[in-house]
C-alpha cells in the first residue's frame, strides 16, 4: 500500500469522529492540522478542538486513535492535540459550510 493510500484510510477512519455539539466529523470541521505516517506505518495526528475547555478534550482525540489503530496496516496510532493555531471557522469545508447552513 503506498503512503497515499494509507493516509486516505487514515482520513476516512477520521471522518467517522463527530464532535457531539456539531452534526459534522472532525475532517470537514478542519481540527486536524496534519498527518504523518512513519516508514513502519506509524501514524502521528496533529489536531485541535474547537475550543480549549471543549468538554470532549479526552474523547475526540482518544476516538481518532482507536479509529486509525484499528486500519489492518496500521502498527500504530498518537494523537498530538494542539491550540496553535487557534481553530476557527475558516478552517470549515465547504461540505461543513453547506451541513452547518453557513453557505
Amino acid at each position: 500500500m503506498t503512503q497515499d493510500e494509507m493516509k486516505e484510510k487514515v482520513i476516512e477512519a477520521i471522518q467517522r469522529v463527530y464532535d457531539p455539539e456539531i452534526p459534522v466529523n472532525i475532517w470537514e470541521l478542519g481540527l486536524i492540522y496534519d498527518i504523518k505516517i512513519t516508514e513502519q506505518n506509524e501514524v502521528v495526528v496533529l489536531m485541535t478542538l474547537t475550543a480549549p475547555n471543549c468538554p470532549e478534550a479526552e474523547s475526540i482525540p482518544a476516538q481518532v486513535e482507536y479509529y486509525i489503530k484499528h486500519i489492518e496496516e496500521v502498527s500504530d496510532a498518537k494523537v498530538i492535540l494542539t491550540f496553535d493555531p487557534p481553530w476557527d471557522k475558516d478552517r470549515l469545508s465547504d461540505v461543513a459550510k453547506i451541513e452547518l447552513g453557513l453557505f
